[in-house]
């Protein structure tokens, strides 16, 4: 499984945690989070897909944040309809990824409208925020997963869960699991990543 650090948002942790070359970083460009990305995004190695996450926004704010970070893909957070994913496809060639939120039940059939206009799907938590809500949800829900296209999980999960992911990796619902996505569970304080914790947990997650 890949790993994705998202809610970077200071630049020398930037560029410590790039040392980790963790196969996505994700940046927040939604202005009510307290991970708000408003600096200039430092140079990573190619090998590290720049992702912008965002929340119910333009167009034309999105085409502007991709233009100028570089980014390699967008991450939805909001209510974003399947046509707006389309839209936003003919504007741009990066992968989105479309966020849908699970506590112990969900609805897959939400999924259909959107097959064919996003690349990835990524399930997080069900909170009173648009992510970063700090504990995980019922992953035995997603043996139910009807399609093939590839996820990213997410939500709440820290050091603690090393174990709960290697059981869940011998799971049917991991089979279209492509990268594990962690953020507040990792952090000093809002946006500040603690390294160390991080390098334990990627090596831990690679055997």
């Amino acid at each position: 499984m890949k790993l994705k650090v998202c809610g970077m948002k200071y630049r020398d942790n930037i560029e410590q945690v790039a040392h980790l070359t963790p196969d996505y970083m994700g940046f927040i460009f939604f202005e009510d989070s307290s991970r708000y990305m408003t600096n200039a995004i430092p140079d990573l190695p190619n090998s590290i897909v720049k992702v912008g996450v965002f929340v119910n926004a333009s167009i034309t704010y999105i085409i502007e944040k991709i233009n100028r970070h570089q980014l390699g893909a967008v991450q939805l957070h909001g209510q974003e309809s399947p046509q707006f994913c389309e839209q936003l496809r003919s504007h741009t060639d990066v992968k989105i990824i479309k966020v849908f939120s699970i506590l112990n039940a969900f609805d897959f059939s939400v999924l259909e409208t959107y097959e064919s206009v996003c690349d990835f799907y990524l399930f997080d938590t069900k909170g009173e925020l648009p992510g970063g809500n700090g504990f995980t949800f019922d992953w035995s829900v997603l043996n139910d997963y009807p399609s093939q296209k590839l996820f990213f999980l997410s939500g709440g999960i820290g050091p603690n869960e090393i174990n709960q992911l290697k059981e869940f990796k011998q799971t049917k619902a991991s089979t279209y699991c492509h990268a594990i996505d962690v953020n507040s569970r990792f952090e000093i304080e809002a946006g500040l990543k603690n390294y160390n914790e991080l390098e334990k947990f990627k090596h831990e997650l690679q055997h």
